[in-house]
This record gives structure tokens, sequence and C-alpha cells, in this order.
């Protein structure tokens, strides 16, 4: 993959550019040393043998700037930023692809451009649910190998898949210089609120007229089920998936379901 950079609202976003063809916008979510990388990295090869890839860092995540002042939790400024990079996609229709957190970014955005041609989420958040442990554990950022390996046990159902290179990946984004105090800072206080940030209003869901196809693990007991059950029930033109033997990373737990789905999914809509 590519890296490339560009200035958004004073910062610098990083973003990795790859193949040809369709194009496709991949937001990743907000765990511990989340980043394009960490979160797609299984299944970023795969797609951009027939797409036209960009996977961008969010600010405060991955090879992006963090942001300079509190508050770092800026749904607003990630939803910009998303609209910052679509704006820069050459193409007139792009396939956004979301997981997480970012499953409400790629909706809150398909409601405001008609560039989205069509939004696959993964792992959705975007519904009302229950603070719980595994999200706890999601928004503390790690200290160490162990307490990093415990937190990603939560979010993948066969551990066997938190092999070497994946927590490397991860690792080189929480052991920078003062990421750990930035990453806690940022999901500091009552971390409800920031599942409340991320629910999408019925206004934003009935703007969204392009298909959509939402992917969520069964196994999910951090962001449950239920989120992307409700969102899709709210929109016109929607597939809902639920993946049996699967947690909250998709990508990985499943890649090959991944990329069978997204490819015939982006293939018959972009």
């Amino acid at each position: 993959m590519n890296s490339e950079k560009f200035e958004f609202e004073g910062t610098q976003v990083n973003y990795y550019s790859n193949g040809e063809g369709p194009a496709l916008l991949m937001l990743h979510g907000s765990g511990p040393g989340a980043s394009s990388l960490g979160n797609w990295r299984p299944v970023l090869p795969g797609l951009t043998e027939t797409f036209e890839v960009y996977a961008m860092d969010l600010v405060g995540f991955g090879q992006s700037d963090r942001k300079p002042a509190a508050p770092y939790f800026d749904y607003n400024l990630w939803v910009r930023q998303a609209q910052a990079m679509l704006n820069r996609i050459p193409n007139e229709k792009v396939g956004v692809i979301g997981h997480s957190l970012s499953a409400s970014l790629a909706l809150t955005l398909a409601s405001l451009s008609s560039k989205v041609a069509s939004v696959m989420t993964t792992g959705a958040m975007g519904a009302p649910f229950q603070m719980n442990e595994g999200v706890r554990r999601t928004w503390t950022c790690p200290r160490n190998r162990e307490e990093l390996v415990a937190a990603l046990s939560r979010l993948i159902h066969d551990t066997s898949g938190i092999d070497e290179a994946y927590l490397e990946t991860r690792e080189k984004v929480i052991y920078a210089p003062g990421y750990a105090d930035y990453f806690d800072s940022m999901f500091e206080g009552e971390q409800q609120r920031y599942i409340d940030a991320s629910v999408l209003s019925g206004e934003t869901l009935n703007k969204v007229s392009c298909p959509v196809l939402m992917l969520h693990g069964r196994n999910d007991g951090a962001f449950p089920p239920s989120c992307s059950e409700q969102i899709s029930a709210k929109l016109s033109n929607a597939d809902l998936v639920l993946l049996s033997q699967c947690s909250h990373s998709v990508a990985v737990e499943r890649t090959p379901t991944f990329l069978a789905l997204a490819r015939e999914f982006f293939n018959r809509t972009l």
C-alpha cells in the first residue's frame, strides 16, 4: 500500500492507497492500536485485486496526527475528515466500508453525500446499547502485550487469529510516545456517552438511500449484534448477515467470507 498525507483542519491525515477499479474508502474502528493497517491488513491484498482502495487513519489513530486539544473523542470531526477524504477521491461513485464506530461514520457520510454509492459495515455501532466490560477494555489502552492480548481476546472469537503480525501492527501505534495517555484521555470518564454519541438518528437513517450490507459476528459480546439488527431494520435498502463463530473483528476472523461478500456487493453497486 502507498502511504500519503494531506492537511485537514491543521492536522496531517494519513491514508493508504493501492489497486485499480471502482473506488473504496475504508474507515477503521476505535480499539487499542486501531488503524487502517491494524483493522484491515488481512483483507487489503484481496480488495486491491479488484478495487482502488483508500484506507484512512482517523485523527488520533494510526499514522494520522493526534488532535491538538481535548475533547479527543470528536465524532463530528471524524465525519468532516471522512468528507474531506471522500472529496479527494476522483471517482464519481465511491463505496465505503466502516468498522465498529466507523460504521456509524460511514452511514452518516452516506446521508450527507450522494457520492457514496454503497456502504458495507462490520460490527456496527450506531444503535443504543449498554456499556459493558468488553467495551471498557476496548477503550482502555493496554500498557504491555499481555494487556493487549486480553483486550483483543474480547473482540476475536477464535484467538488463534491474534498472531505476531497482528500484534506488531497494533503495538506500533500503542507504544508511540505519549499515545497510551492520549488514547485513555480520548475515552475518559463515563464511557456510555461515547456509545450514545455514535447513535444514528432516524433523520440520518432516512437519508441513507444507497444499498447497505451489514456484517456482524453472532459472538460479539462487546458491541452486540442487536446494533446491526436495529440499524438495518430502519434502512430502506439494507442486507444483514450474522456470522457464526465470529466476534467483533470480522475482517480478521472471517476473511474469506468478508472478501467474497465485499466483491459481490461492490461489483453490483459501483
